[in-house]
Formats: C-alpha cells, sequence, structure tokens
C-alpha cells in the first residue's frame, strides 16, 4: 500500500472527524497502525506516509561463518534435506556457543544461492550447460548452405513384417535456412547407411510433386556420430559430390536443434492424431497401420509442413527456400547419384555357373573371361534383380538373376521371406516331434538300518 492509498483512508479522520477505531473496524487495519499513520502524518505531512525500506533491509543477522556452514552443506552431493541441514546448523552453533538460527532462516539461505552454482555443485557441468549456458543460435546464409540429418525413432507401432507389431524410424533431412524438409525415409529396423542413402536421394533430386521444389546438392552436411554417418560410404559419396560433412559434438544435441524440434512436432501433432500412437497412458497400443500407410500420413504432413507460414520465419519453408528465384547444384543424371548413393560393393568370385549373392544366380555372357576371379558388384539394395560388376573399379557389365528376370526384388523382401520359410520349418519340427511322456518308475525303499540301543547299564545285555 502506497502513501495515496494511506492518505485516502487517513483523511476520513482527519477531515472528517471519524475516529480511528471506526475506521479500523470498518477497513479492517489496525487501529495501532492508523494511529502510527497518523503520527507520521502530523510530523511531516503526507509525504511521510510512502512506504520506507528499512536500513537494516536485506542484512542478514545470521553470523557468517554459520552461513557459510549452511552453504557448504548445500553444495555438497547429495544435499542434506533442509531439516538435516537445521539439525547440524544447531550442532554447529551449540558447538561454537552461538544461537542457532531458525529453520525459515536455513530455507531463505538455501533458497538465496543462485541456481547456476546450484546446477553446476549437484547436478554437474552437463546439466549446467543445457539449464544456463549462453546459447548461440545460428543459421545459414543461404538455403542449400547446410542440411542437417538425423533419425529418430517414432512414438507409434505398426504392423511389421510377419503381422508382429513393430516401432519404426524416421529420417529427415532438412535446409538449416529455410527449415524446409527436403526428404525422407520411414523404415522398420535400425538405422543404417543405406537408409541414409535413400533420404538424401529424394532431397538431392527431383520430386515429382511440383510443390516440393526443394532439390540440389548442398554445401554442408551436419550430422551426427552415428554408424551410417560415419560409413565409408556416405564419406565417398560426399567427396564425389562435393559435400563438406560436419559431425555435431558428442551428446549435444543441440547443436542440431531444428531438426530436433520437427521430430517433435511429428510426434505431438501428427502421431498422436494415428491409431497405435505410443502415450504416457497407453504403452501398448494395438497396431493397426502398415508401414505403406505411416510413410503415406508422414509424406502429407510433411507437404503441409513445408507450405504452411512458419512463426520464426514470417513465411513458409518453401516460400523461403523458393526466395526470388535460383538455380540449386545438381548432379549431371540421376544414375550417377544413384550409383554414389544407392549401390553397396561387395566382393565375389565369379563361379562358373555366374556370381552367386543373396542366394540368387547373377550371369551374363561378359563375366566368361572372368571365372575364377574376384570381382566388385554394387547393388540397388530395392531392387536387387541385377547387379553391376566392376574390375578394378572399371565397369564390366550388368548381371541379371536368371531366376527372376522380369520380376523386381528387394534385399528387405529376400531377407523376410527367409525369416518366413524358417518359421515354417520351426513350427513343422515342433509338430512331428511327439511330446515325450515322463513315467515314473516305482523306486525301491530300503529298509531302515537297526540302530543299536545304547547300553547304561549292565544287565541291558
Amino acid at each position: 500500500m502506497d502513501g495515496d492509498e494511506r492518505w485516502r483512508i487517513l483523511r476520513l479522520h482527519v477531515e472528517d472527524q471519524i475516529p480511528l477505531a471506526a475506521l479500523a473496524r470498518d477497513t479492517g487495519i489496525g487501529l495501532r497502525t492508523l494511529q502510527r499513520w497518523h503520527q507520521l502524518y502530523r510530523k511531516g505531512g503526507i509525504t511521510t506516509l510512502d512506504p520506507h525500506q528499512r536500513s537494516d533491509a536485506g542484512v542478514r543477522r545470521t553470523p557468517p561463518e554459520l552461513v557459510s556452514f549452511i552453504e557448504r552443506l548445500a553444495l555438497s552431493r547429495p544435499r542434506p534435506a533442509l531439516t538435516t541441514l537445521h539439525r547440524l546448523l544447531s550442532a554447529e552453533a551449540d558447538r561454537r556457543g552461538l544461537s542457532a538460527p531458525s529453520y525459515a532462516t536455513v530455507r531463505e539461505i538455501v533458497q538465496a544461492l543462485d541456481p547456476a552454482l546450484v546446477t553446476l555443485a549437484l547436478e554437474g557441468p552437463t546439466a549446467y550447460r543445457d539449464k544456463h549456458e549462453l546459447v548461440f543460435r545460428r543459421r545459414a546464409e543461404r538455403p542449400n548452405h547446410t542440411w542437417q540429418a538425423d533419425h529418430t525413432e517414432l512414438d507409434i507401432l505398426i504392423m511389421g513384417a510377419g503381422g508382429t507389431p513393430d516401432r519404426p524410424w524416421l529420417t529427415i533431412v532438412m535446409d538449416d535456412y529455410s527449415r524446409a524438409v527436403c526428404g525422407y525415409i520411414v523404415f522398420a529396423g535400425a538405422p543404417s547407411a543405406v537408409n541414409t542413402a535413400l533420404a538424401l536421394r529424394q532431397a538431392i533430386w527431383r520430386k515429382p510433386d511440383p510443390t516440393w521444389a526443394m532439390c540440389g546438392i548442398p554445401d554442408v552436411l551436419h550430422v551426427d556420430h552415428g554408424s551410417d554417418f560415419t560409413s565409408h560410404h556416405l564419406e565417398r559419396t560426399a567427396i564425389e559430390l562435393h559435400i563438406r560433412i560436419i559431425h555435431s559434438t558428442v551428446g549435444r544435441p543441440q547443436g542440431r536443434g531444428k531438426i530436433e524440434r520437427f521430430f517433435r512436432t511429428i510426434n505431438t501433432e501428427l502421431l498422436t492424431a494415428l491409431p497405435g500412437h505410443l502415450g504416457p497412458g497407453n504403452r501398448s497400443p494395438h497396431p493397426v497401420l502398415d508401414l505403406a500407410a505411416l510413410d503415406q500420413a508422414i509424406g502429407t504432413f510433411i507437404t503441409t509442413y513445408n507450405e504452411r507460414p512458419h512463426r520464426e520465419l514470417g513465411a513458409s519453408p518453401r516460400d523461403a527456400w523458393v526466395a526470388d528465384g535460383w538455380l540449386p547444384r545438381m548432379p549431371d543424371s540421376l544414375d550417377q547419384l544413384d550409383g554414389l548413393l544407392l549401390t553397396v560393393p561387395k566382393n565375389r568370385v565369379v563361379q562358373r555357373d555366374g556370381i552367386h549373392f543373396q542366394g540368387q544366380r547373377y550371369l551374363a555372357p561378359t563375366l566368361a573371361p572372368f571365372v575364377g576371379q574376384t570381382v566388385t558388384i554394387r547393388y540397388d539394395p530395392r531392387d536387387i534383380s541385377e547387379i553391376r560388376v566392376y574390375d578394378r573399379d572399371t565397369f564390366v557389365c550388368v548381371a541379371v538373376d536368371e531366376a527372376h528376370p522380369n520380376l523386381r526384388l528387394s534385399l528387405r523382401d529376400i531377407e523376410t521371406a527367409r525369416r518366413t520359410r524358417r518359421r515354417q520349418l520351426r513350427h513343422i519340427i515342433n509338430d512331428r516331434i511327439p511330446t515325450a511322456t515322463v513315467r515314473e518308475e516305482p523306486r525301491d525303499v530300503a529298509p531302515a538300518p537297526h540302530r543299536r540301543r545304547l547300553r547304561t547299564y549292565e544287565e541291558d545285555e
């Protein structure tokens, strides 16, 4: 309550002659307080009614050595409870012959400690860095200057291979300047260099959808230290495409904050509305969607995300990427891009009946001079109906799977078929092995040995 409010109450007594007791009863203010206001008014006028800070305000009367004792215990790990602190402080004060502070004083001293100091002392440098260190938020200079790529395990269950529930992964490639999603892939299983390559292929090449204009080769690719991002395959691809790979600091996801924020947007805005969502109160939902349906839902959401205005940009990510129009740096052809990103090199020996790989047999007339020699094959994991054969980095031919010449098979199809066949054989084995019944044989019970009685007297014989 300031001086003006005090005067509005006190003037009823000064000018209207209303007794202070009546004012105290009507306003709820203590009579002694009104008398003190009236005395101040008579001494110095209205200005003396303004509240004044005490001369000893903020000055703690607790002895400094006891304050240091409390702070030392409060910054030790693990920190004792306030009741324990007060008990230890009372014992220390008795030992020093001082008056023990109250429990409220101990609490005030602990609460007055610098939060950054408490975090560093009790939670360590990592927590201090994440909570209190100054952060520099940077943005790329132009579109396609820096891309970010990362994976996340989605909070949803889908119907996996064989009808079993599976939790899929999502790989995103995002432009740092415009925050536009340039490419993505939804897959089952652990992240791998192949999945990363598929996402980069979609991000770099032109999309069939004309509204999804983002494409081109970035100058910098910002990734973490995952095995797929540190693979030799990605390193060679980056060299061929003149991309500089920068790995973020280990244990510092803040360096990829924009793409991490998009992952949270996916989980909170899209997945919560889909069946099979893994929420705090539902950790075992019934999966309904398959991988293709989830892929379509995420693709639709990404299209909407690229078109809607972004709060920090003031425009949509697509408009921020297109800007006034410019030409991105592109690879020479899609075949060149596929050869760098999607083909995996393996060494194989050419047999008399062709090259054996993944249970398939590949043959081409050009392989005749190479029988018995080791060659390098490269294949697309999405289509292993044919392989490319190289001899010392020189292209030889394209060998075709003779058993399935017109069938497009992927490596995942082959692995799924193997697991299904193995499961069928296991069921057959279990059905044909009869259940053995264990019959208990009667056991011969040996008679208990005769124990001789202890002789205590001579007559016992």
